[in-house]
């Protein structure tokens, strides 16, 4: 698996929240990467950074996605359309999931979720048997990106379980409220003992998480974690 350079048509612009947007781009042929990886993206304004790849390897596209903010580089995606052309370069990485532990623990918070949905993907489409419980916390359940995709990968993956709680929940409702905390990984991972744990999102949220898994006196070599900057 070796870098590429490229430059990549987009092909679509996914709505997943009021406030996230998935851009799926075509795939090279013999493009290859890891689920949780990330890409370096350059636009033609010569605005460049760099994310995790939301799509699996099992999938025929590449996809990222990301939080619009009002910052001059989340402006000049918005203003992307289907045609356009960017640079894209990649994969890397080492967050990376493959099925390579027995059991594994998610904690995720708003866009940290991206590259967890790579690698829920990757495991259900491959039929791996993975134990895998991913905790998605969220503002509201209107902020909760890929709900739908992961319920749906749920359904047919039955070592998968996606567990979401909001801050603010509506009328309707039914899920878990608050912030993920030591006593719900307790009570919704029981054998967190004998789980590796994956933990993505923005600084502080990440090391809250990583706390929060100290706390519960996990092995350092069972924490893996992944910071995104910029948010």
């Amino acid at each position: 698996m070796g870098f590429w350079e490229f430059e990549a048509e987009l092909t679509d612009v996914i709505r997943r929240t009021h406030s996230v947007r998935s851009f799926r781009f075509a795939r090279p042929r013999h493009f290859d990467y890891k689920p949780g990886q990330y890409l370096y993206v350059k636009l033609s304004s010569g605005l460049s950074n760099h994310f995790t790849i939301s799509s699996s390897p099992t999938e025929p596209f590449l996809e990222f996605t990301k939080k619009l903010t009002g910052r001059p580089f989340s402006n000049a995606l918005d203003a992307l359309r289907v045609g356009d052309r960017v640079r894209l370069g990649g994969p890397d990485g080492d967050f990376t999931f493959e099925g390579e532990h027995p059991k594994v623990g998610m904690l995720s918070g708003g866009i940290g979720i991206t590259p967890l949905r790579s690698m829920c993907r990757y495991c259900t489409d491959k039929g791996l048997g993975s134990s895998i419980t991913l905790i998605y916390s969220n503002h509201s359940p209107e902020d909760i990106a890929f709900k739908d995709d992961l319920e749906e990968m749920q359904a047919r993956n039955p070592g998968l379980r996606a567990v979401f709680t909001v801050s603010e929940p509506g009328p309707e409702w039914r899920g878990l409220v608050g912030r993920i905390d030591a006593t719900m990984v307790r009570r919704e991972i029981p054998d967190y003992r004998e789980r590796v744990f994956y933990t993505c999102g923005p600084a502080a949220m990440v090391d809250a998480m990583v706390r929060l898994l100290n706390e519960l006196e996990l092995p350092k070599e069972q924490i893996k974690k992944e910071t995104f900057p910029g948010y």
